[in-house]
């Protein structure tokens, strides 16, 4: 039981966003609007949103026209989410 517990606790701290760390992504939309996705890069961000979003709404995003933003700057962009 111990050997489990361990075992977990190790699992939880290599998965932690301090030894991987995460930034936030703001994706560009057909539309003109933008998604904010999180994840350790742009990729890993895309995935996390497949995951969330429909095939309809992962087709308006163009994966590769994005800018990487800091939490504390986001209500700058927040007008623009779409």
């Amino acid at each position: 039981m111990a050997g489990e517990k361990q075992a977990t606790r190790l699992m939880d701290l290599t998965m932690s966003s301090f030894s991987n760390p995460h930034y936030m992504y703001l994706f560009d939309l057909r539309n003109g609007k933008q998604k904010l996705a999180y994840g350790e890069s742009p990729e890993d961000a895309l995935d996390i949103l497949r995951v969330r979003l429909t095939d309809e709404e992962m087709a308006e995003i163009i994966p590769d026209r994005y800018i990487k933003i800091r939490q504390r700057d986001m209500q700058q962009y927040v007008h623009n989410l779409g």
